[in-house]
């Protein structure tokens, strides 16, 4: 029986995906599992997996081409299997995340004429992922002159072909990216229905600081201060778990397990990894993780169960030398952190001014979930975490 090929829905907020490449052609034979073609949700690139062995009798979507999820991209069959109803059906069950659910979507109209401009897309030849960074950049890959082998066009010809400064002309349009158009929807469901309200604390942050170098000599790579922000917020989430939490509606789901999302930001937005179980991990393995996933969610290699689901973020800007923000929730977790720089600052000891180090945090607050009492009170421990951070060895809460 013919298989159907669809773009998947791989997350909750995807709606559409871009068909980057396929990788095979019509008449190849195609096993069940094997990578049928490269595609752009709207946080990652990643393979799209046969679910059938047989032959690719039909490819509906050319490279380069957007398109809804659920939207009929192929067809595999037998040699001389009549796919008319495989065309045809009224519904088109596209696989969503995590299980074996199916989503159900209105049906594809049908293979479309080939567009001169579809036509002329195929005959350029370049990689997948220049391919998705000159479709992010609004670059004519037929304006480019590939440098790779037989003049394919590869990543640096992309990034050669935007002009310094890394913006379009004035008086132009950028189209929105698959992850710029995720972000535009995660971000007008967060602030338009929810509640929120704000708390800024001050942190002492020279004891981390010198805990942290106390560390460099002793390992290969030390803790970045993200790492030390992270098993603070496990272990403070850990001893108030009401903050650890997500309003569903009709109820306060307390989770489970203390799952933190980092914001990573990247060329065309930004990307949320989350460490999983991160109460039950120690400061080595926290860094260990955030090291690997941080530099996938750079290269866009992340699956989606790696990204989605936190049941906690931090957004942490002192890099860049930004004293103060606040962070936008990313539904449904009911608090996120905000992290300033660590900056030199005059502080009163004891009647004596003295040079101190200090940082701003913000906690944004959901407050159908939160009262600002219980936001205040993980405050105090995270901040008192960090001000003492011995604590920051421990291996998981309460050992």
């Amino acid at each position: 029986m013919a298989s159907r090929v669809v773009m998947p829905k791989l997350t909750d907020t995807m709606e559409e995906g871009v068909l980057l490449a396929w990788k095979k052609r019509e008449g190849d034979s195609v096993q069940s599992g094997e990578a049928l073609a490269e595609i752009e949700t709207d946080k990652a690139i990643m393979d799209l997996e046969a679910f059938a062995s047989g032959i690719l009798r039909k490819i509906l979507v050319q490279d380069g081409a957007t398109v809804m999820s659920g939207t009929l991209i192929g067809i595999i069959g037998e040699a001389n299997e009549d796919i008319t109803s495989a065309l045809t059906d009224t519904i088109t069950a596209a696989p969503s995340v995590g299980g074996n659910t199916m989503t159900m979507v209105p049906p594809a109209a049908g293979p479309a004429p080939a567009s001169a401009e579809s036509s002329q897309v195929t005959r350029i030849i370049a990689s997948p992922l220049a391919k998705s960074l000159a479709l992010d950049w609004g670059i004519d890959l037929s304006t480019i002159v590939g440098t790779g082998p037989g003049g394919r066009i590869v990543e640096e010809d992309v990034v050669n072909a935007k002009a310094p400064p890394l913006m379009l002309q004035a008086g132009t349009d950028q189209p929105l990216s698959q992850m710029r158009k995720a972000i535009v929807k995660a971000t007008t469901q967060s602030k338009t229905p929810v509640p929120y309200f704000y708390l800024t604390s001050e942190i002492d942050m020279e004891q981390a600081e010198r805990f942290r170098n106390q560390l460099k000599p002793t390992r290969t790579t030390h803790p970045s201060v993200t790492d030390l922000l992270i098993k603070a917020a496990a272990i403070a989430l850990a001893r108030h778990p009401d903050i650890n939490a997500s309003f569903t509606g009709q109820a306060i789901r307390r989770h489970a397990h203390i799952d933190i999302a980092i914001a990573v930001g990247i060329d065309d937005g930004l990307i949320t990894p989350v460490i999983r179980n991160c109460d039950a991990k120690s400061l080595d393995e926290i860094r260990v993780a955030s090291r690997a996933l941080i530099d996938r969610a750079r290269e866009k290699r992340l699956h989606p169960q790696e990204y989605s689901n936190a049941t906690f973020s931090i957004s942490n800007l002192g890099m860049f030398d930004v004293e103060n923000f606040i962070a936008v929730l990313i539904p449904p977790q009911a608090a996120c952190i905000a992290v300033g720089a660590i900056r030199d600052a005059p502080v009163v000891k004891d009647g004596i001014v003295k040079v101190g180090r200090r940082m701003k945090v913000t906690l944004s607050c959901d407050h159908r979930a939160l009262d600002g009492v219980q936001g205040a009170g993980f405050l105090k421990e995270f901040k008192d975490i960090l001000e003492h951070p011995v604590e920051l060895l421990l291996p998981k809460e309460n050992t």
